[in-house]
This record gives C-alpha cells, structure tokens and sequence, in this order.
C-alpha cells in the first residue's frame, strides 16, 4: 500500500468491516462523489476485519475511516460519522488547487 500511495498523486482509502451498517451506506456515495467529481483521485478499499496488519500500520481501528492523501501525505482523515458534504468540501480546495481545476 505503501507503494501506491507513494505512486498516486491523488488517492483516498477507504476502511470498511462487514458488519458496519454505515460503511455499506456511506461507500457507495463516496463512490460515486469521487467518480463524479474528483475524477484524479484513486479510490481503494480496505476491508479492516480482513486486512488487521494494513489497519494497524495506518491506524485505524474503526470503520468507517477515510484517509485522503496529495503527492503521497496525508491531507485528510475522517472517522465514523462522515459529513459526506463536509468531507467533499474540505477536498475540492486543495484537489483544486493540485490540478488546477
């Protein structure tokens, strides 16, 4: 993952669980605000009851969690109860400003 990250100007995890009832409600509008909208953004899905090493070295121990990267940092992370509307504008600003659109 950490390959990825370093290789993606734009990129956003997402850790999910089986059994979290907001997670299966909340991806799929995620989804479909970062095909829509942020078009350069790479969206992967981590699946954190499945992938507890991936989970640990990120740090995340709760599902939902969204981390949002730029030029391989950290820009962002939101956890559990996500503003979808919040969470969209607080990216568009800086994806904006890093492909000037």
């Amino acid at each position: 993952m950490k390959e990825k990250i370093a290789s993606k100007e734009a990129l956003l995890l997402y850790f999910s669980s089986k059994n979290c009832v907001v997670c299966s409600v909340l991806k799929p509008k995620i989804k479909k605000e970062i095909r829509d909208n942020f078009t350069k953004i790479d969206l992967y899905e981590i699946k954190s009851d499945e992938n507890l090493a991936i989970s640990s070295h990120f740090g995340v121990f709760q599902a939902p969690t969204i981390l949002f990267y730029l030029d391989g940092k950290e820009f962002l992370r939101e956890g559990r109860n996500i503003s979808i509307s919040a969470f969209l504008n607080t990216i568009k600003r800086p994806y904006e400003m890093f492909y000037g659109e």
